[in-house]
Formats: structure tokens, sequence, C-alpha cells
């Protein structure tokens, strides 16, 4: 028989361990998705935004977005005629305010209708808003297969959402997000996104289409990107309540 030497046993037992410790926990790849969701200084996305009702009619927007950081995010409608010019801003410490150009008036969203959907869409203002999901859940491994890694996730204490959980899958070569599934607070399936044709553009991972649909409305929002710019040097003053109004 074949003796093993002590030595040849402690090496295997610290290659051992160092794969242990290498192993990522669910923590670290919620961490990892936000590093690869928010990895630009800042982006300038140009999109086509699709509305689709139960009977597959559907209503077409155009929209631009702009986003500094991980903290602020405008997006503002450039047709059709009757939309044009409604705008939404997210800054930090969960400030959001709304334009509506009928009204000429920036106004700030209060919290309790930041349930509310963003004109017609399937996203609520809070789905809107820029998020570091490590940050605001707690993760939990549900599944780990070839591709992917699956989380619940589950708002942590002291932060309120309308969702009692979220589920999401990862893809392993990346860390970007491939489809999410929402569930309301009695734990029933709500809403449904999907992350598609997801490429590397200017050493960023996107998608190039985003579809959510709302399982209760039999309704879905489809988001095609037009145009996509990466660190552009966007200024400060696009991220203002007065900017809403250009």
């Amino acid at each position: 028989m074949k003796k093993i030497s002590i030595f040849t046993l402690i090496l295997v037992l610290s290659i051992s361990g160092q794969a242990v410790a290498q192993e990522l926990t669910a923590v670290d790849v919620l961490k990892k998705v936000d590093v690869v969701l928010n990895a630009a200084k800042d982006q300038d996305l140009k999109m086509k935004i699709v509305l689709i009702d139960k009977n597959g009619k559907e209503k077409d927007r155009e929209a631009v977005m702009l986003q500094k950081g991980s903290e602020k995010r405008m997006i503002k409608f450039l047709s059709p005629a009757d939309q044009k010019g409604i705008a939404f801003l997210d800054l930090p410490n969960d400030i959001m305010y709304l334009y509506l150009p009928a009204f000429k008036k920036v106004r700030r969203i209060a919290a309790h209708i930041k349930n509310q959907k963003f004109a017609g869409t399937d996203m609520t203002y809070d789905d809107l808003g820029t998020i570091n999901y490590s940050e605001e859940y707690d993760p939990v491994f549900v599944e780990k297969n070839e591709q992917h890694f699956v989380l619940e996730l589950t708002p942590k204490q002291g932060i309120k959402k309308d969702y009692s959980k979220l589920k999401i899958w990862v893809l392993k070569n990346n860390f970007f997000l491939e489809k999410m599934e929402f569930f309301d607070k009695g734990g029933n399936l709500w809403k449904k996104g999907e992350w598609r044709e997801i490429e590397k553009n200017n050493n960023y991972w996107v998608a190039r289409e985003i579809e959510f649909h709302d399982i209760k409305d039999d309704h879905r929002t489809k988001v095609i990107l037009l145009e996509v710019k990466f660190d552009t040097g966007l200024k400060d003053e696009f991220f203002t309540p007065r900017y809403l109004k250009r």
C-alpha cells in the first residue's frame, strides 16, 4: 500500500481549506451584482419603451435615462407628444421628484406613493430608483447550478419595501442579473423581470432588452436600448429638480 506522507496530507488540507475560504457567500454574490450594475462612472441611455396590455395592444414611448454613480438617476420621456417631458429624478437619501409638463410643476414624491406605477409602465417609482441590493436586502442561496447563483432576498430590518421578497438569477460568468421575481406581502408572485441580450460595452455589461411582466394586471413593459454611452462626464446639474423642466 502506498503511504501518504505527512507533508502531502498537510498540503491537501491546506488547499482544501483555501477552497472553502474562497467560496462565495450569498452576501458576496449580491455585492458583486451591485458592483457590476453600477460599475460605470455615469450612463447615458436612450431607449424605446413598449407597453403591452393583456390583449397584446402596444403603446410606444421613447425616453432617455441618465445615471451618475450609484445614487443619482434621471428618466425623461421624449415621445409621444402627450408624454413628452414627463420626468423622474432619484437622488441620495431616498429623495425622488416627478415633473408633469401639463402642470409645469416639479413635486417631490411622497414615501407612501412610491409603490405607484410610473407613467403607465409596470415599474413603480421605487423600482425606477437606483439601488444597491446588498444595502437593502439580506440574501440566501436557493440554488446553484452551472450557469446561475439563485438567491432569495428579503428586506433588511428597518427597510420598507412593497415586496416581501425577491428571487434573482445571477449569471456566474459576470454577476449580471438575468431574471428576477417579485413577491407581494402575502408571498404571492406579483411581477417578473428578464434581462436579455446581455453583452459587454466598453468594459461594462448591459442588457439590450429588459421586460417586466405584472402578473396580477397581465401587463408588460419592454425596454429596448437604442443608444448606450458610458463615462461621458455627466454634470451634476442634470440631476436637479430644476433640470427636469428643460
